[in-house]
């Protein structure tokens, strides 16, 4: 019932990953003895319309849940990038453990465990992708899911070219 996100307030993507990328070092530093190798790409600098905390939110949801399955040592990619079309995507990568596809179709419903007994270890409400996917609604956004299982899985949150612009960097 709260209003749409503003089409008129612009949030820069770098910050918005480097919030990310910091998160996602701190939790990786708290989990596992052996840091996880975080990357980001950040393919030109972008501005997106929208609800800053929410975007953030989403993000880091993301980033979290990279984070938190794969195990240490393992790598997670964080990216934004521009599309052709003018649509931005915001992505994270792992080399985790992958998601069978007979979850793929429920894991953004609220309290979906893929496997119950890994839920306890690693935390969490079983919340975090229902939010991502709340979010993602709300800003005209796509959430696009590809896993394998014992690859890794990508999470990308593609937004429409009416709120993706690119910033003209003054440096």
């Amino acid at each position: 019932g709260s209003p749409p996100p503003p089409l008129d307030t612009w949030v820069d993507t770098r910050t918005l990953l480097a919030h990310c990328v910091e998160e996602a070092g701190s939790l990786s530093g708290l989990l596992s003895s052996e840091p996880h190798a975080i990357s980001c790409d950040v393919a030109g600098p972008g501005l997106l319309a929208g609800a800053e905390a929410e975007l953030l939110s989403a993000m880091a949801n993301l980033v979290h849940n990279a984070v938190r399955y794969t195990p240490g040592g393992g790598r997670v990619e964080i990216a934004w990038r521009h599309l052709p079309d003018g649509q931005g995507e915001f992505s994270v990568s792992d080399s985790g453990p992958g998601i069978a596809p007979e979850h793929l179709p429920r894991i953004t419903e609220r309290f979906y465990r893929v496997d119950r007994s890994r839920s306890r270890e690693t935390g969490g409400t079983g919340l975090g992708l229902a939010i991502v996917k709340h979010v993602a609604q709300r800003h005209g956004a796509q959430l696009l899911i590809d896993s394998v299982l014992g690859r890794g899985s990508r999470f990308a949150i593609r937004f429409p070219a009416t709120r993706v612009r690119e910033k003209v960097s003054a440096d």
